[in-house]
């Protein structure tokens, strides 16, 4: 007899709404932010809260694109793997559960000019017009 093996949760996901000229622009650093958000060295609850309120002042001045600065991921030959990364690595589900998921297009790496591996692009959805 097999074990029952649990099932698991889709993990939640920040949807994917880019076309290819956007993502050439922004690889090729064409895109200029609308506004940047600085996390890196803040604890992970206040960067989580910032984010929040980040998102809240970014989409209501309607801005599309949204820096956001999480400084770089740990190298793997780092003494202390653990001590650092762990806002970056929590940024896609803060987003993916966000009550803001719904205004977020897409959420890419950015060009080395505006932070490289240490900063995300969050696109943001067009409002939508309502009486059309």
């Amino acid at each position: 007899m097999r074990a029952a093996v649990p099932a698991q949760a889709p993990s939640p996901q920040v949807s994917n709404l880019l076309d290819g000229s956007w993502d050439r622009r922004l690889s090729r650093g064409l895109v200029a932010p609308d506004s940047s958000f600085d996390l890196h060295g803040h604890s992970l609850a206040s960067a989580h809260a910032m984010l929040d309120r980040a998102l809240e002042r970014s989409i209501g001045r309607g801005d599309r694109v949204l820096l956001l600065v999480t400084g770089r991921a740990p190298r793997p030959d780092a003494e202390r793997p653990f001590a650092r990364g762990a806002i970056r690595a929590a940024v896609p589900d803060w987003l993916a559960a966000s009550r803001h998921a719904d205004r977020i297009a897409a959420v890419r790496g950015a060009h080395p000019r505006h932070g490289g591996a240490g900063a995300l692009y969050v696109i943001l959805r067009r409002p939508t017009v309502r009486g059309r």
